[in-house]
């Protein structure tokens, strides 16, 4: 799924595996990443 989006983008704490294929890693989970990242570029 990540490689067939636009953007992949994963969580700092997700698998390795994840980790290796996202073009991008946001903050953890418990830190927000996902919004985090959603606020940086996508509400910018």
């Amino acid at each position: 799924m990540l490689k067939m989006c636009g953007t992949g983008v994963a969580v700092a704490n997700a698998v390795r595996e994840v980790l290796e294929i996202a073009d991008e890693v946001t903050a953890s989970n418990d830190e927000d990443g996902v919004a985090l990242w959603l606020e940086k570029n996508v509400l910018a």
